[in-house]
């Protein structure tokens, strides 16, 4: 199996690569991963193929599976204009040069897993959300349901499309956990404001096994019927009778900002006494601080009815577990 991943030297990306390399050599089947990158000399495993997006506008190449994961983080930064513009540009752009291939390539892939975020969901408080839950809008939500919109136009060229909106990933390597863990080891770790947020979390290693059971699944026979065998309220529109449906890849067991907090803090066996007030986070980071104050409690509905089973479904566990 060939599989062409955007972002593939990201957070997720390495993950997803160093661990479906294992599975397949395990199983002893042939499996060949290429990473698109802006710049090919870039340090990567020697395991990894790269491809530039020049050479991607140029190949006749043909991928079973594409992955794309390509974009700036959303809480890195203050959301000012400019940053939203990257934001945006960050995503769509790799997505057009995806869509660009597929459009005229002779062998089509038989499957496009594309990125996307909780933050589709917009603000909704403690309200549990599934895949068919309706949206709120907010800056979130729209740079989330853009990015959406263009990776669903693959459809148009006879490639089903799997959504994946993923919250909080819970490992030291990246993401929340790691900003994390100076202030924590410092002792001066805290919830932020009254704590009461919902947090939508996932650990790395199961949005690995999430992402690895989505592609196995919908390739299994037949995309169409595999598709259509696990659905239940998650499929999206499209144009033409090409699927495509959306998964939440969150934890089933979402927690407040308070209980991670003091589960962050056992974990390092650091006090948790700080607290960082609502105000002082609006100041701190604008717009941003939405991303912090406001919880969502997504639930991943469409996994579970799939017969996805969470390694490390609870928080304890997952930081227990972290290597």
């Amino acid at each position: 199996m060939n599989i062409l991943i955007s972002g593939g030297s990201g957070f997720l990306g390495s993950a997803f690569s160093n661990e479906i390399l294992k599975r397949y050599q395990q199983m002893d089947r042939e499996l060949h991963i290429t990473w698109l990158t802006r710049d090919k000399t870039q340090q990567h495993p020697t395991h990894i193929n790269m491809m530039t997006y020049d050479e991607l506008a140029a190949s006749d190449k043909s991928f079973n599976v594409i992955l794309n994961l390509a974009g700036a983080g959303i809480a890195d930064a203050r959301w000012s204009d400019a940053r939203k513009e990257q934001l945006l540009a960050s995503r769509m752009k790799p997505t057009e040069s995806l869509l660009a291939f597929i459009a005229r390539s002779s062998i089509k892939p038989k499957l496009l897993v594309s990125g996307s975020a909780i933050g589709w969901y917009g603000t909704q408080g403690d309200k549990p959300l599934t895949e068919s839950s309706g949206f709120e809008i907010d800056f979130a939500h729209k740079l989330c349901d853009g990015w959406e919109q263009l990776a669903l136009k693959a459809t148009e060229s006879g490639v089903p499309v799997a959504i994946v909106r993923t919250g909080v990933v819970i490992h030291p390597e990246g993401g929340m956990l790691s900003k994390l863990l100076t202030p924590f080891k410092m002792g001066v770790g805290g919830q932020l404001g009254d704590g009461k947020q919902i947090m939508s979390w996932v650990s790395r290693d199961d949005w690995v096994g999430a992402a690895i059971f989505i592609i196995e699944k919908h390739l299994a026979n037949n995309t169409e019927q595999a598709a259509k065998a696990i659905t239940n309220n998650n499929t999206l529109k499209t144009a033409n009778d090409t699927p495509a449906v959306v998964y939440n890849l969150t934890s089933p067991n979402p927690v407040t900002n308070h209980t991670f907090t003091k589960n962050v803090g056992v974990w390092l066996h650091r006090p948790t006494f700080f607290t960082l007030p609502e105000f002082l986070l609006k100041l701190m980071f604008g717009e941003m601080s939405t991303l912090l104050i406001d919880g969502q409690k997504v639930l991943p509905q469409a996994l579970l009815n799939a017969g996805y089973e969470f390694k490390q479904p609870t928080l304890k566990q997952a930081l227990a577990e972290q290597k």
